[in-house]
């Protein structure tokens, strides 16, 4: 048996870098440190809690001397909340290090030297870019350190807010966030009101079982509001009575839904939603054309971003009017509908069934013929037979989740002998080991990342792959 792990405190600890979840990296006595609430520059008393197996882990609990980098966090919820986690570091610092991730994934997973991207995109809004928010109910409230400190009774167990990171049954109670428009706070504060008043349970998710389990808050950019609320069990006179209270107090509402979800888990893709009052959907507008977005559809959450993203996806693949356009992980279209007027035709191909559905529905609103769209695991519907049918890419365009791209998958894009594959990611390491795979047959002729998410570590980055 190993022994236990003695807590020890450093007087005067420098932390010199970041890493990719947010914290701050330093040494003492040539061991690594991750620790919480510092930015690289800062100088402070900190307390290291955990050993792992490479490194060790900490929290800051004075700070001696600022960095010039540091800035006051914006959000009264920073510290407790799983989220933003670098409001402490000015902006220009944030894309600073972000630039760094990319740069560094690319020299060393994808072995590429010599890569030179283009300067970061940096979001025009740090605060309120999101378009979608969701809120969980808790009858199991995040204590906070302030309370725990306090000599004064802990009262209120009730939460409606962020999970806390790593415990899925926590949930810190937000009075206040700045990632969307602040009628969102108006929604959130008046749902928990108004379940607090009426008596109404808040989920616990251990023991599966509350009548308010989520909230999904989205806007879109021409102004419409949606609600998509999810009870926990199918009480028809508790729904009917918060739905109307919801209806009656928010007009600006466009499209009022609920959905019931008495699994254990918070997923709703695979469950029914009902439309309350208004439009079962919204709508998005992206340059000249027109998105319907309902409440499991998935659309890029900062859309000022995702134009721009666009923008230079389009730029980098030098579209033509003759060629045809393969949008590998095309999600609802959105990627495939902004390039269908540069080019001759496009498919795309997306593995969720309702967001082929959406994409097909979209590409009829905007008149758009020369859009087809396929559902299927991207790994079994892209083959020879697949591309003999539908014609040989001159051009694709592939934006895969964040595990990437399946090797057989890269395989047969490098075999299609395509000219140009413009490759979008919102994780720059597996995008890289990816390029690193088709670097014998395609080099990087450039590349950029944009930052869609101000005060995270999370980052999407564009390159162009071309043919030698």
């Amino acid at each position: 048996m190993g022994r236990k792990f003695k807590a020890k405190e450093i007087e005067s600890f420098k932390a010199v870098d970041l890493s990719v979840d947010g914290r701050a990296v330093g040494r003492d006595d040539e061991m690594v440190i991750f620790v919480k609430g510092m930015v690289p520059g800062d100088i402070g008393k900190v307390r290291v809690t955990n050993k792992r197996r490479r490194y060790f882990e900490g929290q800051l609990e004075e700070l001696h001397e600022a960095s010039p980098a540091r800035t006051e966090p914006k959000c009264r919820h920073f510290g407790e909340c799983g989220g933003c986690k670098w409001q402490h570091l000015s902006y220009s610092k944030q894309l600073e290090f972000k630039q760094n991730q990319v740069d560094k994934a690319f020299e060393k997973i994808a072995h590429l030297s010599d890569y030179k991207p283009m300067p970061i995109l940096g979001s025009e809004n740090e605060y309120e870019y999101r378009n979608k928010l969701e809120f969980s109910f808790s009858n199991k409230r995040w204590i906070l350190k302030s309370e725990l400190e306090s000599a004064e009774e802990i009262t209120g167990r009730n939460a409606l807010g962020y999970h806390v990171p790593r415990l899925f049954d926590k949930v810190i109670d937000i009075q206040e966030c700045h990632l969307m428009d602040h009628f969102a706070n108006e929604i959130r504060n008046e749902l928990r009101r108004c379940a607090l008043e009426v008596g109404i349970k808040f989920y616990d998710i251990r023991e599966n079982h509350g009548e308010l389990r989520n909230v999904f808050i989205r806007k879109s950019s021409i102004g419409e509001w949606m609600i998509n609320l999810v009870f926990g069990n199918d009480d028809q006179d508790l729904i009917q009575k918060v739905m109307n209270h919801l209806k009656n107090k928010f007009h600006e509402v466009t499209s009022l839904n609920y959905t019931i979800n008495t699994k254990k888990n918070d997923s709703i893709a695979d469950l029914e939603t009902h439309n309350f009052s208004g439009k079962d959907h919204i709508t998005e507008s992206m340059d000249d054309l027109k998105f319907k977005i309902r409440p499991k559809s998935f659309y890029q959450t900062n859309s000022d971003q995702a134009q721009r993203l666009y923008d230079i996806a389009v730029e980098f693949a030098d579209l033509q009017p003759h060629e045809t356009l393969y949008d590998l992980y095309t999600g609802t279209g959105t990627i495939a509908l902004y390039c269908a007027r540069n080019v001759k035709n496009v498919v795309g191909i997306e593995y969720v069934d309702q967001a082929i559905k959406d994409a097909k529905e979209n590409a009829a609103e905007n008149g758009i013929e020369n859009a087809a769209f396929f559902h299927g695991d991207m790994q079994k519907v892209l083959n020879e037979e697949f591309i003999s049918t539908n014609g040989k890419p001159d051009v694709i365009i592939t934006d895969p989740p964040r595990a990437g791209m399946h090797p057989d998958v890269i395989k047969t894009i490098v075999n299609t002998d395509v000219d140009r594959i413009v490759y979008v990611s919102c994780n720059p390491a597996t995008q890289a080991r990816d390029v690193e795979l088709m670097k014998d047959k395609y080099r990087v002729e450039k590349g950029r990342a944009v930052d869609m998410f101000p005060h995270t570590s999370h980052i999407e980055n564009v390159v162009l792959l071309k043919k030698k």
